[in-house]
C-alpha cells in the first residue's frame, strides 16, 4: 500500500479521497475581496488535513497526545516570492497555536503538508495588499 502523501498531492487528491466535489466551495462573495482567498485556502487545507490524517482527529482532551502543524518563516525578496516558506514543524499536547482542523497525526504529515501546500498556507496566514 503507498503512502498517503504519494496519493494527495493537491486539494483535488484530498476531494477525491474524501468523495467531495473540488468545485463545491464555500460562497465568500459577500466577503470583503481581500479575504475571500484566506477562506478559501482555510477550507481547502481542513480538507487537505483531514485526507491527509486518513481518520486521525486530534483529542484535545489527551494533553499526551502530540499534534502537529507546519511552521513557517517569512522571506525576503531573494525567496520564493510567497512571503512564506516551510521552516519546520511544531508539536502541542493540550495547549495549541492552530485550529484542530491544521493539526497533523505526525511530523512527517505536518513537514509534507507544510511543504506540498506552501501557497494555501500564504493566503490563510498573509495579509495582501
Amino acid at each position: 500500500m503507498s503512502n498517503i502523501t504519494d496519493k494527495i498531492k493537491s486539494f483535488e487528491d484530498a476531494c477525491q479521497a474524501l468523495g467531495l466535489d473540488p468545485a463545491a466551495l464555500p460562497d465568500v462573495s459577500k466577503l470583503r475581496e481581500k479575504d475571500q482567498a484566506a477562506q478559501i485556502a482555510q477550507y481547502k487545507l481542513s480538507v487537505i488535513a483531514e485526507a491527509l490524517n486518513e481518520g486521525w482527529t486530534p483529542d484535545w482532551k489527551n494533553n499526551r497526545e502530540y499534534k502537529y502543524y507546519p511552521w513557517f518563516d517569512m522571506e525576503d525578496d531573494n525567496g520564493s516570492g510567497l512571503g512564506l516558506s516551510y521552516h519546520g514543524f511544531g508539536c502541542v499536547r493540550s495547549t495549541s497555536r492552530v485550529g484542530s482542523r491544521l493539526s497533523f497525526a505526525s511530523s512527517d504529515l505536518a513537514r509534507y503538508a507544510g511543504k506540498q501546500f506552501t501557497g494555501l498556507y500564504a493566503d490563510l496566514f498573509l495579509i495582501k495588499a
